[in-house]
């Protein structure tokens, strides 16, 4: 007769919430990747999951020292460890992780090998809350008689399936749909098996089956297990309830290590899980995620911070693969080799949810620099991109851009032509409130005065992008924006030329590292949706406007729109005398930035960090290494956006003037 599984306390409420009339769900709301130093005592790790009351799955690894790859769930209690690269029992641990919240989780002053908050030590750990569509826990008591059905509250067939044995030794047998005759195990570099004893022999929306011969191995009378599903595709998030989250796939490597090897999921992938299947050669479970560092280079550089669940081995730098807006290009040894079949685990990018303020994804902070490490924390988001700036008159004013997605030490400058330049004492990581620099005089020097711009790729607000260009008119690139850019910012990364400005519903082109005004030409970019963009066919137009579609060249594309009471991108005409822009905020404009458009004109940036008050604010140019101006009176913040006073230049506010902005609440 059918199992009823032992669950955890998310489903006790049924499906009843989950139905469609209910309020939306996201990605942030069921995973989380958060990265945090131990500290041999206690501390709250608060990832805004609740698994207190929904029940849940954290997966830990230590990064600069090798720990053992520890699960705590709800469901088996939080006091009990299991290693997914040991075949041991589960055993009590009460000062490792000591209690679920409705926010995240607690961690006691544990200090052994399978330790997740020692001293020192930098830790990932990954959250998953159970979720119908999404992920599942069940435990169970084997008895001995299959086949046997096991229920699950996962509401979707499961794409991938983990069980382990809980009271006695055992290893961690998986199955996976693209491979669903065969078995493979989580704690070795093995091939899948043969498939002459496959270990389920149906999976449905509402259980699995455990096939009659797997009485001594996964239904052993008397015995404890615990099994972690997986959905795969089922939709069930966003706004419509029709988006998918989680994606169980395989693939056939073709050896290409330039990033043409693509792998389609309809989304950019946070965290995946990769395993060669059909040989132990470099078969390792390989582990990446997009806040430890999954970069998308100019070439197949060993830049992704690697863990392997199968091992205790510390964390490593490889080429595993690069994202796009709509999957991921595997490129490496261990996910691309000429023939060889992988399987994998894609959890969507986040967060999916519109921002409704600004300050939950943008922050401007005014440091000094130390000539030594040093980091920036407390910020309310993960930046995304940061823009660092010093603000005296020196030989450093530049504004140098980095970014997640190009990886952290990649760079920028925003006043030249420069290609991505590399630099290991520049920024060095990107954190969970924050970012770190090393000791470079460019963004560190001792004693100097610098602004960091801050910002997180949220829909509607930001997003990034990174590209090849093919010299084409049909090069509609996707993107994540959720919502059709208003303002397209462009550089070619492998090659020193123009940045290019277009913002499709003004019809402007211009420079950003440039004075000019705005250009006209017919190969450029003339449209927009909210889930592509056209470049233009920009070849040989490299010395006049700043190209983004060169065939060959590589890309990065930033794009921003206006979200309701948090952004706004727009134009206006000037005046001469004292004027309000209404971007339709409450609190007034933090961040603002404005450039002319009809003639010469600096790119002016001001910022409240800064400080935009009456009589004084100070101002710094994009487009310039000039220093910082202060004590001039040319914008002030009002509730509803900014003011641009009538003692501003022709630059900000010339009678009958265009000029275009982008102002943050």
């Amino acid at each position: 007769m059918p199992l009823i599984a032992t669950r955890g306390a998310a489903s006790a409420q049924g499906f009843g919430e989950f139905a469609q009339s209910a309020a939306p769900v996201y990605i942030e709301d069921v995973f989380s990747t958060y990265l945090y130093t131990g500290n041999s005592s206690t501390q709250t790790i608060t990832n805004n999951i609740d698994l207190s009351t929904k029940g849940g799955m954290v997966w830990f690894g230590g990064r600069n020292v090798g720990t053992n790859k520890s699960v705590y769930d709800t469901v088996r209690g939080a006091t009990f460890d299991i290693c997914t690269n040991l075949t041991q029992q589960q055993f009590a641990r009460t000062t490792a992780l000591t209690g679920f919240t409705t926010s995240g989780f607690t961690l006691g002053a544990d200090t052994v090998t399978e330790a997740v908050n020692k001293s020192g030590t930098n830790y990932v750990s990954w959250t998953f809350r159970e979720q119908p569509k999404f992920y599942d826990i069940v435990t169970y008591t084997g008895n001995g008689s299959a086949p046997r059905n096991i229920s699950h509250n996962l509401d979707s067939s499961p794409g991938f399936i983990i069980i382990k044995r809980t009271d006695s030794t055992g290893d961690w047998w998986c199955w996976h749909r693209s491979i669903a005759n065969k078995n493979i195990y989580l704690n070795y570099t093995d091939a899948a098996d043969s498939g002459a004893n496959p270990m389920i022999s149906a999976v449905s929306s509402t259980n699995f089956t455990l096939a009659t011969n797997q009485n001594a191995t996964m239904n052993i009378n008397g015995a404890t297990y615990v099994a972690y599903l997986f959905a795969h595709d089922a939709g069930g998030f966003g706004l419509t309830g029709s988006d998918n989250v989680v994606s169980c796939g395989s693939y056939t490597g073709d050896g290409t290590s330039d990033g043409s090897k693509f792998v389609s999921l309809g989304y950019e992938p946070q965290w995946l899980l990769i395993k060669r299947s059909d040989s132990s050669t470099n078969g390792a479970w390989v582990m990446v995620d997009n806040m430890r560092g999954i970069v998308t280079s100019n070439s197949a550089a060993s830049n992704d911070a690697v863990l392997e669940a199968n091992s205790s081995a510390t964390e490593n730098l490889d080429g595993i693969c690069q994202l796009s807006a709509t999957g991921f290009n595997p490129l490496g040894g261990y996910s691309n080799i000429n023939g060889a079949t992988y399987i994998y685990i894609a959890i969507r990018r986040g967060p999916m949810k519109t921002p409704t303020s600004g300050t939950s994804v943008y922050e401007g902070t005014v440091r000094t620099g130390t000539g030594a490490t040093a980091s920036i924390s407390g910020l309310a988001f993960p930046p995304d991109l940061v823009i660092t700036r010093n603000r005296p008159s020196n030989l450093n004013d530049k504004s140098v851009v980095f970014d997640k997605l190009r990886g952290a030490t990649k760079y920028l400058i925003t006043s030249g032509t420069d290609a991505e330049l590399t630099g290991a004492t520049t920024l060095t990581s990107f954190n969970q409130t924050g970012e770190s620099f090393g000791d470079a005089g460019t963004v560190n020097g001792n004693g100097d005065s610098y602004i960091n711009w801050q910002f997180r790729r949220a829909p509607g607000f930001f997003d990034e992008v990174c590209y090849t260009g093919d010299g084409a008119n049909t090069n509609n690139v996707s993107h994540n924006l959720g919502a059709t850019p208003e303002m397209l910012i462009f550089k070619s990364r492998n090659n020193a030329d123009n940045w290019a400005v277009f913002l499709p519903s003004l019809d402007i082109y211009i420079r950003l590292n440039s004075t000019s005004g705005k250009l006209n030409g017919s190969s450029l970019p003339s449209a927009a949706t909210s889930t592509t963009f056209d470049v233009g066919n920009t070849t040989g137009y490299s010395s006049v406007t700043g190209a983004q579609n060169n065939s060959g060249y590589t890309y990065v594309a930033y794009l921003f729109a206006s979200v309701s009471g948090v952004s706004k991108v727009g134009s206006y005409t000037g005046t001469g005398a004292l004027q309000t822009v209404n971007c339709g905020f409450t609190g007034g404009a933090r961040f603002v930035l404005i450039k002319r458009t009809d003639s010469t004109g600096d790119w002016y940036v001001y910022d409240s960090a800064r400080g935009i008050s009456s009589g004084n604010d100070p101002y710094l140019f994009l487009n310039s290494t000039a220093a910082e101006v202060t004590n001039t009176n040319y914008v002030d913040t009002t509730s509803v956006g900014f003011q641009v006073t009538a003692a501003a230049p022709a630059a900000l506010n010339a009678n009958g003037g265009t000029f275009l902005f982008f102002a943050i609440a």
